[in-house]
């Protein structure tokens, strides 16, 4: 039997504490924003939808989307005491799912309104399904469209990108999954970008569209202002040029943060769950970085 030193025993238990802190926690604001959007789960189950959705966000920003971990957890400590079976408690959050979108969108809302600056940054990162190697035995997705390159690493990648539109203080508040393939200026055709008027959203040269920016400047009073290339036909001045760069790679630390959450390869049976898991850790990395400290 292997022998631990009281060191150790003081930084288990130091964790554990850690934990359960974080767990009651992200249960009070999951539980506060569902009573706050009128939602009523059905009074014959067991296990309550607030305690689902933690338990499924604690796995996320905890323990690398391990759900069952989350589970075993919650359980012998005593916070969720009805706890689901494994297969019963996946089922639940995937019935879910569509709800916990709702409220990562009822925390973007809330976020933009406390967003005094009105600067918001627009990226996206990368997430492999799985490896070049084994694309032919992929069994999530089988389609070129979902191979793309990722020009800041120089390689290619089988899966999807993850665009995010953050506040300039590094909190997500609008999220979208798109194919590989699919080039960045795509997602301006399909966010919503309901941002306050006279918000600026920075973004890297990619997203340059002149009809784009007319547009919203003109309809929504968003200003879209990408970095420019040399051959552009809209130059900034130095200064501007300067300011951008520097805001722009405000993302570039909220992805490494994210991704920091992900396991070695995010383990999932459909594409629907692969997504799903991806929802968790921005979800929970969101809470993270909006309630840090108290979580």
């Amino acid at each position: 039997m292997k022998k631990t030193s009281c060191v150790e025993d003081i930084r288990i238990n130091v964790q554990e504490v850690f934990k359960i802190n974080k767990a009651i926690i992200v249960y009070t604001i999951v539980d506060d924003v569902l009573k706050g959007i009128q939602h009523k789960g059905d009074e014959r189950q067991q296990m309550t939808d607030a305690e689902v959705i933690t338990t499924a966000i604690l796995a996320g920003l905890l323990f690398g989307g391990n759900v069952e971990n989350a589970r075993k957890i919650l359980f012998e400590t005593g916070l969720i005491p009805r706890m689901l079976s494994k297969s019963r408690l996946w089922r639940r959050i995937h019935a879910l799912k569509d709800l916990m979108a709702d409220i990562f969108l009822y925390f973007g809302e809330v976020f933009k309104q406390f967003n005094e600056s009105f600067e918001y940054i627009m990226d996206t990162f990368p997430v492999a399904v799985c490896d070049n190697i084994r694309i032919k035995r992929c069994r999530l997705v089988r389609s070129e469209e979902f191979r793309g390159y990722c020009a800041s690493k120089r390689r290619y990648f089988y899966g999807v990108k993850v665009q995010i539109v953050s506040t300039s203080d590094g909190i997500p508040v609008e999220i979208l999954f798109l194919p590989g393939s699919a080039h960045d200026s795509e997602a301006l055709h399909l966010l919503n970008l309901d941002l306050p008027k006279g918000s600026n959203v920075y973004a890297d040269a990619a997203y340059t569209n002149y009809d784009v920016e007319d547009t919203l400047i003109e309809q929504d009073g968003i200003t879209l202002s990408p970095q420019r290339k040399k051959v552009s036909l809209r130059q900034d001045d130095f200064p501007t040029k300067l300011y951008k760069s520097f805001t722009r790679k405000k993302i570039e630390t909220v992805f490494s943060q994210i991704t920091q959450l992900f396991p070695r390869q995010i383990h999932a049976v459909t594409m629907k769950g692969f997504l799903l898991k991806i929802l968790l850790f921005i979800l929970g990395f969101t809470l993270d970085r909006a309630f840090g400290q108290i979580l």
